[in-house]
């Protein structure tokens, strides 16, 4: 059985930092790439990271450059999102997701292109 489990949520005053974890079990985590979503209420779901964990190349929307690290353990099949300097606007769900897709240097922030999708962590960032 497939699974993501994301944690590290919480709230935190603004240029704060959070680590988020998005630990995977129930297939070839290699083959993979990993991404980070987010939802804030009343707004559509958008990408804010992704990396292929076969070479390790990494992705980002431009409003969290500079800000937001991803990272993997392949040993502990994990992904971790490194948040600093965190904003209001920041404020949102936070869902991790796995693709095989192999153009995801072209297709990382498209959502419909990952298969499997964990429940999501809150993280909430107050002015």
């Amino acid at each position: 059985e497939v699974q993501l489990v994301e944690s590290g949520g919480g709230l935190v005053q603004a240029g704060g930092s959070l680590r988020l974890s998005c630990a995977t079990s129930g297939f070839v985590f290699d083959d993979y790439a990993i991404g980070w979503f987010r939802q804030a209420p009343g707004k559509e779901r958008e990408s804010v990271s992704s990396i292929s964990i076969s070479d390790g190349n990494t992705y980002y929307r431009n409003s969290v450059k500079g800000r937001f690290t991803i990272s993997s353990d392949n040993a502990k099949n994990t992904v971790y999102l490194q948040m600093s300097s965190l904003k209001p606007e920041d404020t949102a769900v936070y869902y991790c997701a796995a693709t095989k897709d192999p153009n995801i240097n072209i297709r990382w922030g498209w959502s419909y292109n990952y298969d499997y999708w964990g429940q999501g962590t809150q993280v909430t960032v107050s002015s």
